[in-house]
């Protein structure tokens, strides 16, 4: 979890020094993902939103792969099929009939693992998400559906998204649900291993409502002090998963002061060398766009490929010889060209 926080602070920055077109915050939100990722098994298949950066790296993805995506260089740095980890889903709520999909078709194949998707309060009012809700319940598909339920959906709070608790949307289409504090990591790892297990056991989806809170921005493009107010944001610091995880591991002898210590020594040298990692990469060769659309290239995407290659410069490609920074970014708000990302990002 120290870890992960220490990921998100410096890609925050990166982003404000212009290396990152946008990043998504999950400060608040690290015990919610790390307990639930750490509860999946090598069978088990997740789909992400954009902003579980925790449970990619329970999964085993490169850091540097996810930061890859919001500094505009791949369009999804890691093989899904090697982490058991989807890529990203920029569309909002789109994940959940990915995982409904995939879902089903490991009950058909008889897989001994379960999917299970990630998304937040503000995507369960999408119609994917009820749309999926329904297809897994009927088809009895082993599924999860986490969501994390950080109380705000960009500038709208929860209580605008629905009039009864999330958790209880299960019951209407037929599946069990539970709700469990997102801010403790060790409830969201017990929680996250009986609702898996439910479902690898072939008894259907499972609802999971993990009750936790954005403590900075939607993402770097937004300002949170425009429509939430600073006594509600103190109100949850006080409920910081990484304070609560410390004072537990502390209380139980399992953390002194020299271990904390080292542990942020570790933290920083890890943030220093994801930098650099960061700072390091070439903008990609133009017609890698195509590169991963199907296993094997069909003739018509190979067509588009020549077609696209025939109208580029000779000198574009990822190359060191780059346009300074600031002529790369060329908007007051630093997001220049990768600022259609940023307008990309929903409501989660």
């Amino acid at each position: 979890m120290v870890l992960v926080r220490r990921m998100d602070e410096e890609a925050t920055s990166l982003q404000r020094q212009g290396e990152l077109g946008l990043w998504a915050s999950l400060r608040g939100q690290e015990a919610a993902q790390v307990g639930s990722g750490r509860a999946l098994g090598p069978d088990d298949m997740a789909f992400p939103s954009y902003r579980e950066h925790g449970v990619a790296w329970c999964r085993g993805v490169d850091p540097a792969a996810v930061l890859a995506i919001f500094r505009g260089v791949n369009l999804g740095g890691w093989d899904p099929a090697t982490h058991g980890f989807a890529l990203y889903s920029i569309v909002v709520g789109s994940q959940t009939l990915h995982a409904t999909g995939y879902a089903m078709g490991m009950a058909w194949d008889r897989s001994a693992g379960a999917a299970i998707a990630y998304f937040g309060d503000g995507a369960s009012s999408e119609g994917d998400v009820n749309e999926a809700f329904g297809w897994a319940s009927v088809y009895r598909a082993p599924l999860v559906f986490f969501c994390q339920n950080n109380q705000w959906a960009i500038s709208e709070p929860t209580r605008r998204q629905t009039r009864t608790e999330i958790f209880h949307r299960a019951a209407g289409f037929g599946f069990p649900s539970v709700r469990v504090d997102g801010n403790d990591v060790l409830a969201c790892l017990a929680v996250s291993r009986w609702a898996l297990a439910t479902a690898r056991a072939g008894r259907g989806p499972v609802l999971v409502e993990a009750v936790t809170y954005r403590m900075g921005a939607h993402t770097t493009a937004d300002d949170p002090t425009r429509y939430r107010s600073p006594v509600e944001l103190e109100a949850w610091s006080r409920r910081d998963p990484l304070d609560r995880m410390r004072a537990h591991l502390a209380a139980c002898g399992l953390l002194g002061e020299e271990r904390d210590r080292h542990l942020a020594l570790e933290a920083d040298a890890f943030a220093h060398e994801l930098r650099n990692r960061c700072t390091a990469m070439l903008d990609p060769d133009p017609t890698s766009l195509f590169d991963h659309v199907q296993v094997t290239e069909n003739g018509l995407v190979a067509q588009q490929r020549s077609a696209f290659a025939a109208t580029l410069d000779p000198s574009d490609g990822g190359t060191d010889d780059r346009p300074d920074r600031q002529d790369r970014l060329g908007t007051r708000d630093g997001l220049g060209t990768r600022e259609g990302l940023a307008r990309g990002m929903g409501s989660e």
